[in-house]
């Protein structure tokens, strides 16, 4: 399962950002995670929730998923298709010499966050940091 790696390094990652951000608190967590990156959704929610009681900083933030449709590339005809519904063949020309554009990707998107500045009493969680990481 390596769902518990990534939600580690997509946590590490966010850690990094939260001193020169002043954030105390993640509100919320927004990724965009490819059709085909392998990444098995209900098992990395499971993976998150678990974790974040772990970390202070990430308490009570809620992940956001966004999937990203994967596209292929056909180098002879030119076009691009949905992965999944056709594979390697290019279900236009029928060559294989394609490869995959998007899809397999893992990235945080945004980050909404408690800042040091903002009152603790506040009840929103305004958007205090933003950082893009690929995985």
């Amino acid at each position: 399962m390596h769902e518990l790696g990534i939600v580690i390094h997509v946590m590490k990652t966010i850690e990094d950002i939260a001193p020169e951000n002043h954030i105390t608190k993640v509100g919320s967590a927004t990724l965009e995670v490819g059709e085909v990156s392998g990444i098995v959704t209900n098992e990395f929610v499971d993976a998150w929730n678990y974790f974040r009681k772990k970390k202070p900083l990430f308490e009570d933030a809620e992940l956001n998923i966004i999937k990203m449709q994967a596209i292929t590339y056909c180098t002879a005809c030119k076009k691009t298709y949905p992965t999944v519904e056709y594979g390697r063949t290019c279900p236009y020309c029928k060559s294989g010499e394609t490869y995959l554009v998007t899809g397999n990707e893992c990235t945080i998107r945004d980050v909404t966050a408690q800042t040091e500045d903002e009152k603790e009493d506040d009840p929103g969680m305004p958007s205090g940091a933003e950082q893009e990481s690929r995985t």
